[in-house]
């Protein structure tokens, strides 16, 4: 009887979420080694008139109707930048809780990640701005992010750090500098 080899390295579809109560920014990539392809990027916005609760709720029934409409395996969610408004935290706090929720709910896994680390993963630098992360990540998806949106490419940069970070896992990498994280990822650079 024959027998059927088992694909080493499936696709693997991510849902990347940047939280906000305003704005909530989404990107879906399907990976597979160095092969990402975005399937959609946007932007789940809040009526600023909604209550708390409200925008909660919204922020709940859109993330939940993301994964039922596109199937995603992980889930990588930004955590909340801790700045000095308590205010903000604790509202960005309840967003990404709100998200993970509605993940969870669908037995989706869910990793989260730090700014700096999503920077570090995508850029090889923790401190790279937000313009040099959405150039990098235009090179890796050859082709122009299609959204201004900044809470979009930083829900963008969740997945594609998800992805990596994935493929390192048990021995993640560690860089001297800019010239050796190039040196490592030239799919990842430009010349």
């Amino acid at each position: 009887m024959p027998t059927r080899t088992k694909e080493i390295k499936q696709v693997k579809r991510i849902l990347g979420i940047d939280p906000g109560t305003n704005a909530m920014g989404y990107a879906i990539i399907d990976a597979k080694g160095d092969d990402i392809k975005l399937i959609t990027i946007g932007v789940l916005n809040i009526p600023s008139g909604y209550s708390q609760a409200l925008k909660l709720k919204k922020i709940y029934h859109q993330v939940a109707e993301l994964i039922t409409q596109y199937g995603p395996d992980d889930m990588a969610i930004e955590a909340p930048f801790f700045g000095k408004n308590v205010q903000s935290m604790l509202k960005l706090g309840r967003a990404q809780g709100v998200a993970i929720v509605a993940a969870v709910n669908k037995a989706i896994n869910v990793t989260e990640y730090s700014p700096k680390s999503i920077k570090q993963s995508v850029t090889g630098n923790g401190n790279a701005s937000k313009v040099q992360v959405a150039g990098v990540l235009s090179h890796i998806l050859k082709r122009a992010i299609p959204t201004k949106s900044e809470d979009a490419t930083d829900a963008l940069g969740a997945a594609v750090c998800h992805h990596f970070k994935g493929n390192n896992r048990g021995g993640g990498k560690s860089y001297s500098g800019w010239k050796d994280f190039a040196k490592q990822n030239t799919k990842r650079t430009k010349e």
